[in-house]
C-alpha cells in the first residue's frame, strides 16, 4: 500500500511531457481528478490479478474498505430491504472538491464565435451549441451525416427540416459517439448558413475536398485528415485566451441544454436531443445561476410578506 501511495503523489506531483516538439512550454501536471482515474485502473488490475493468484489475496483486500452510503446518488437502487446501501469504496484517492459542472451562456458562446479566425472554426462552436453534440459525435460526423435541405427524402431520409444525424462507429481520427443509439438532431438555417460559409473555405485546401469526414485539417497537421480530439482541444485553448474566458467543448452542450429547459422545453425533448436514455442523466445539465437563486428567494419572500 505504501508502494501505491507513493505513486499516487507522483502522479500529480511530476509533470507532463510536454507537448512543443522542442520540449518547451509552460510545465503542465496531472489534476487530482485525473489522478484519481488512473488509480481507479490500476486497483481493479490489482483486484483481478488476486482472482487468478497473480497478485497476493491481501494486497486486493486493502484497496478497498466498507462504506455505508448515508446519501444515495441520484438514480441509485438501494435494494428493496437496503442492502446495496453498504458498498466497497476504494481507499487510494484523493478528496476533490465538487465545483459543479461549467457551462457557457448565449453571450459567452458569442464571445467565442467573436474571436474565430476561420469558418471551419465558427461552424464548429455554432453547432456544438445549437445541437449540444458532444465533442466526439461532432469529429465523428460524416459529410453522408449532412441533410441539411428542407426535405431530404432524395436521401432517403424521412425527418422533415435541416438535420444532423449522429451515429456511433469507428472513425480514422479517433471520433467515437459516446451513445450507441442513432439520432438526429435539428439545425437553424444560420448554422446552415455557417456550413456552406465553411464548405467553401474547406474546398480551397486540395487534401480536404474529397475527405469523408465533416471536419477535418486545414490549416497544420496532415491535411484533409480528419480533426481529432486533441487538435478541438487546443483549438478551444486559444479561442478562449482570446475570448478571456474559459471553455471547453463539453461546457457548449451543457449550456445548449440549459438554454433549452430554461426556454420551457419538455424534459423528455431534451431528452432525446442530448441523446439520454435515462431521466436521471438530465441532472448535471440542470444549472441555476446565481441570478436563478436570488429570484427564487425573492419571490418566495414576496409572497410570504418579506418574514426575514
Amino acid at each position: 500500500m505504501g508502494q501505491l501511495a507513493r505513486f499516487m503523489r507522483r502522479l500529480v506531483q511530476e509533470p507532463l511531457p510536454s507537448r512543443r516538439r522542442d520540449g518547451g512550454g509552460q510545465q503542465r501536471f496531472r489534476s487530482e481528478e485525473t489522478a484519481n482515474a488512473v488509480m481507479t485502473t490500476v486497483c481493479e488490475l490489482l483486484r483481478f490479478g488476486a482472482r487468478y493468484g497473480w497478485v497476493p489475496a491481501e494486497v486486493a483486500a486493502q484497496l478497498t474498505q466498507q462504506k455505508y452510503l448515508a446519501y444515495l446518488p441520484p438514480g441509485y437502487n438501494a435494494g428493496e430491504h437496503r442492502q446495496f446501501r453498504t458498498v466497497r469504496a476504494r481507499e487510494l484517492k484523493f478528496v476533490v472538491v465538487n465545483d459543479g459542472i461549467d457551462w457557457l451562456t448565449f453571450e459567452e458562446v458569442e464571445q467565442l464565435l467573436a474571436v474565430t479566425d476561420h469558418a471551419r472554426d465558427r461552424f464548429l462552436v455554432a453547432l456544438l451549441w445549437c445541437t449540444a453534440l458532444r465533442i466526439g459525435e461532432a469529429l465523428g460526423l460524416r459529410r453522408e451525416d449532412m441533410h441539411l435541405l428542407s426535405n431530404s427524402r432524395s436521401l432517403g431520409c424521412r425527418v422533415e427540416g435541416p438535420h444532423v444525424h449522429v451515429r456511433r462507429r469507428l472513425n480514422e481520427n479517433g471520433a467515437l459517439a459516446k451513445s450507441r443509439e442513432p439520432r438526429s438532431v435539428p439545425v437553424t438555417e444560420e448554422l446552415v448558413a455557417l456550413y456552406t460559409e465553411y464548405v467553401y473555405e474547406r474546398e480551397q485546401v486540395a487534401e480536404a475536398i474529397n475527405g469523408d469526414m465533416v471536419f477535418g485539417n486545414l490549416f497544420r497537421g496532415v491535411l484533409g485528415r480528419g480533426m481529432t480530439y486533441s487538435t478541438a482541444k487546443d483549438l478551444f485553448d486559444r479561442l478562449a485566451r482570446r475570448a478571456e474566458l474559459t471553455a471547453r467543448p463539453h461546457m457548449l452542450r451543457h449550456g445548449a441544454a440549459t438554454a433549452w429547459i430554461r426556454a420551457g422545453q419538455p424534459r423528455d425533448v431534451v431528452l432525446k436531443l442530448l441523446g439520454h436514455l435515462s431521466s436521471s442523466s438530465m441532472v448535471p445539465y440542470i444549472h441555476a445561476s446565481e441570478a436563478d437563486k436570488r429570484a427564487a428567494v425573492e419571490n418566495v419572500a414576496a409572497r410570504q410578506g418579506g418574514v426575514a
